[in-house]
């Protein structure tokens, strides 16, 4: 997405340079059987499709709905700051229904799902006849936007189950009814494995390549019995198929240190199949490191502007580390240091050196009841992206959907549930060996969930493996078990405000 962005800016150049020839032939029109006519053109006009993936992060509400409503991260009341209205208890608390749903991010989720619906759908129109006059780019582009528009109703059926399924642009009804979960989920499969001989094998990160559309097809089936309601073993079968599919493609690896696929400017990481393509300055969106860092932490990475200090792990969590796990060092607990190595100490909590205690004594601590350093300090803060010296409120990391790590452990899951336990365990072996640990000699599916767990952390999976392994509901610190299922999310009260088709039975 950078590239594609500074690729305009040359062109729209390129263009006005051209133009002041007056005895160059000018086209100023190309027919529409022509359009696209090359990649760089392609690219440009699917930019709309891939745009509302930049929102995911922050405001999209995305990433929050994936993550504060599990047991590994959570954003506790520090006196009067982060409760907002008590929007984080919220998620985390799995406080919300159909008659209580103004939660943001479970809002902001189904407009930015759609966007992308809407604009895939209005570009496939725009190119159906050039595609039917044999544009052959035409038809890639389709393709792409198809596998794109499959993509965002897999997130709309993954977080919102029963929803509307619209294909058309301009024939799209005005208010339309929903329809059933499974029918979705089989008709967006479908769809991929039909396109899927037209997509092309290597390409961008931040657009559609086989190796995407692969890793997507396996999370489809990988999750099909969610979707379904059945439980197939074939869906199993697929989800590794697909799986071997991205394997076998020979484009990606595991990089040897597990925090590589997370360094600023990550784009080349082998790792990484499908990214969204953050730039501090051209692509903003990517400001977790200020969502999680002390407000002192400024010091430790010479930034330019100092962060909020709120979201935390789950000390539970945390402790699924052993000191040997080289991932351990995406947290920071200890002794904060500025950049030049002197000791932080913090303002707000009478100059204490700054310490982060994995320990968290409660999800809302207000003054009084507790201390300004338990307040202040509990919790032990992520980089697992690198928050480069000088950062600002913004990264460069580009932010991983899908990895070639996340395609090894779901692979081994299939495998694991088809019976095959020695080969799901090799495949987990190379994930704990990459992190510095010993091999296991015999594998369960609880402790793949938490190898999953480990190796997944921040990266918007846990609640969908949290469902999938049939724990979502469960209790974990601060958080009682679930009286009713929790495993989808309300359709906002604005959007049925607007259609009360929505609230209606399924069509």
């Amino acid at each position: 997405m950078k590239r594609l962005a500074y690729t305009f800016i040359i062109l729209i150049t390129l263009l006005l340079v051209s133009c002041t020839d007056l005895t160059t032939r000018i086209y100023d029109r190309i027919p529409a059987d022509r359009y696209p006519e090359n990649e760089t053109q392609a690219a440009l006009m699917l930019i709309p499709v891939f745009s509302p993936m930049q929102q995911f992060l922050d405001w999209g509400g995305w990433w929050f709905a994936q993550e504060l409503t599990t047991d590994e991260t959570v954003c506790p009341t520090r006196n009067t700051d982060w409760y907002d209205g008590g929007k984080w208890l919220a998620l985390y608390l799995h406080q919300w229904s159909h008659s209580n749903n103004d939660i943001e991010a479970i809002n902001s989720m189904w407009y930015w799902f759609y966007k992308g619906v809407y604009e895939a759908n209005k570009l496939i129109e725009f190119l159906q006849p050039a595609a039917d006059n044999g544009n052959e780019q035409a038809k890639l582009t389709i393709a792409k936007a198809k596998v794109m528009r499959d993509y965002y109703y897999w997130l709309l059926i993954d977080n919102y189950g029963d929803v509307p399924y619209i294909t058309s642009f301009s024939h799209a009804p005005v208010n339309p009814y929903r329809n059933h979960r499974a029918a979705i989920w089989d008709s967006i499969v479908t769809d991929i494995e039909s396109v899927l001989p037209l997509i092309p094998e290597t390409g961008s990160k931040y657009t559609v390549t086989k190796g995407m559309a692969y890793t997507l097809l396996a999370r489809l089936y990988l999750n099909a019995a969610v979707y379904t309601g059945q439980e197939k073993t074939e869906y199993w079968q697929k989800a590794e198929d697909y799986c071997d599919s991205v394997i076998n493609l020979g484009i990606y690896d595991l990089e040897a240190d597990p925090l590589a696929p997370f360094v600023t400017h990550n784009e080349a990481s082998p790792e990484n199949i499908f990214t969204i393509g953050y730039d501090e300055n051209n692509y903003k969106g990517f400001n977790l490191h200020m969502r999680t860092l002390h407000y002192q932490s400024y010091l430790t990475f010479n930034m330019k502007v100092k962060p909020w200090n709120g979201f935390a792990v789950v000390e539970d969590f945390y402790n699924l580390y052993s000191n040997q796990d080289r991932r351990k060092k995406m947290f920071l607990v200890g002794q904060q240091y500025s950049y030049t190595g002197q000791p932080i100490t913090d303002p707000g909590a009478d100059n204490a050196p700054l310490v982060f205690d994995p320990h968290i004594p409660a999800l809302v601590m207000r003054a009084g009841d507790y201390t300004l350093v338990q307040i202040r300090m509990s919790g032990a803060r992520v980089v697992k992206f690198e928050v480069k010296l000088g950062a600002t409120d913004n990264l460069s990391n580009d932010y991983p959907i899908f990895r070639y790590a996340d395609v090894l452990l779901m692979k081994a899951e299939a495998a694991l549930r088809l019976g095959d336990e020695a080969t799901a365990r090799s495949l987990v072996n190379q994930i704990r060996n990459r992190a510095g640990l010993p091999d296991w000699n015999v594998l369960t599916l609880d402790s793949l969930l938490a190898e999953r767990g480990r190796e997944m952390f921040w990266e918007a999976s846990r609640r969908q493996d949290l469902i999938r392994f049939g724990k979502f509901g469960d209790a974990w610190w601060a958080k009682d078990a679930d009286q009713e299922d929790k495993s989808i999310f309300p359709i906002p009260r604005w959007a049925i405000d607007a259609n009360p088709n929505l609230d209606a039975e399924i069509q």
